[in-house]
């Protein structure tokens, strides 16, 4: 009897992937708390970033509900009007945008209204686009395969806007987002290795083209050799993984976050918890990452086998994001890439990446519920294979 009861009850009340809420719970609770300690002398009132953060988390949180009652279909109607505000507001930026740190990536709202970062919002409709464009022409990607030059002649709209910002570290974000999307869409690996070959030749190409870019890749290298100038975030970060050894320091106890590590709060938090929890805190940091992103592939793939492909490619667009986006956060900070001003999700302190990070965790609850409710709606488009001559 007890069984039964239990069944029902899970049934009933546990009607999406809890495994996901409570990994994303944890990411933010622990989000919350580093900022609270990273942003610990930045300013006079100690706990403002602190209370800033706490209510950005209010707002991702009923983000998160009110996108979980929208219905996936609503998303696939408007997938070209949302791609058409993400160019309008990529161009608008270029205009009107905040320059920080040589970069116009914000745009300013009047009054106490916090400054959004437009390339955060772009990524819905990035992935909410390519995820209706390929849901509709499946069949036609893995039959034809020049046929995936369409989604990258897309992708190269925001792109161009991307490198004029300049954000590089948001254009390898949403090239790997696309990338990864037409992987399972089931394009020609062939074709896509070969694309990805081009790629590669040409950011290296952007790279040797900007001096600013050139200078961050040789400190990357090397950040000891100019370990006040070009390698001094890099050289503050690694300190900072030494202070904290296995087990870390302590919360609370950090050095490096006062006031020698630039963006301790943002682009570095990843450093300060190396230093306060050590590395046993960095492992359990990249844990809860991984899983994350695999009950979000999980959600995609039970999408997929239902017909829901809308909903699966959605799913694959947000799991490569945030996929992405982590490791480039938690490479740069332990030295394994160059520089790149990129958040952690649901760790880093900001608005905008907490408040996409929650539309996005509401799309991949919103598509499991979708897919619990409607186990089987049509079969997947799969080429037809030829029959052998006899």
């Amino acid at each position: 009897m007890f069984k039964q009861l239990h069944a029902k009850v899970t049934t009933r009340h546990l009607s999406c992937d809890i495994w996901l809420v409570m990994t994303a719970a944890a990411l933010a609770a622990i989000g919350w708390v580093m900022v609270s300690s990273a942003s610990i002398g930045l300013l006079e009132n100690s706990y403002h970033y602190a209370r800033q953060h706490g209510l950005y988390l209010a707002i991702s949180l009923m983000a998160t509900v009110l996108v979980v009652s929208l219905p996936t279909e609503a998303w696939r109607q408007n997938a070209g009007l949302l791609m058409l505000i993400t160019i309008v507001m990529l161009l608008l930026v270029l205009f009107i945008g905040q320059e920080v740190n040589g970069s116009t990536r914000w745009i300013a709202l009047p009054g106490p209204l916090p400054s959004i970062q437009v390339s955060e919002f772009g990524k819905v409709g990035l992935i909410v686009y390519m995820a209706a464009f390929m849901s509709r022409f499946a069949l036609e990607l893995r039959q034809h395969h020049l046929s995936i030059m369409r989604p990258l002649m897309i992708l190269a709209v925001p792109g161009v806007l991307l490198l004029k910002a300049p954000d590089f570290g948001g254009l390898v974000v949403y090239t790997v987002c696309v990338i990864g999307m037409l992987v399972m869409a089931g394009a020609s690996l062939v074709i896509i290795f070969g694309i990805t070959i081009l790629l590669g030749a040409a950011f290296a190409l952007l790279v040797v083209m900007e001096p600013y870019r050139l200078a961050r890749w040789t400190s990357f290298l090397d950040p000891w050799a100019d370990q006040f100038a070009t390698g001094y975030q890099l050289t503050q970060a690694l300190i900072a993984f030494g202070r904290g050894q296995v087990t870390g320091t302590g919360l609370g106890n950090s050095v490096q976050k006062l006031h020698y590590l630039p963006e301790a709060h943002t682009d570095f938090i990843f450093a300060v918890l190396a230093e306060e929890m050590g590395m046993l805190g960095a492992i359990s940091l990249i844990i809860l990452f991984t899983l994350f992103v695999l009950r979000a592939l999980l959600i995609a793939r039970r999408a997929e086998l239902a017909g829901h492909l809308f909903g699966a490619y959605v799913a694959y667009g947000i799991a490569f994001v945030i996929a992405a986006q982590a490791f480039i956060n938690m490479a740069v900070s332990s030295g394994l890439l160059p520089t790149k001003g990129l958040t952690l999700p649901l760790i880093s302190y900001g608005g905008s990446s907490l408040l996409v990070t929650g539309v996005m965790i509401g799309l991949l609850l919103r598509i499991d519920v979708e897919t619990r409710q409607r186990p089987k709606r049509a079969p997947i488009a799969r080429p037809m294979r030829r029959q052998p001559r006899l």
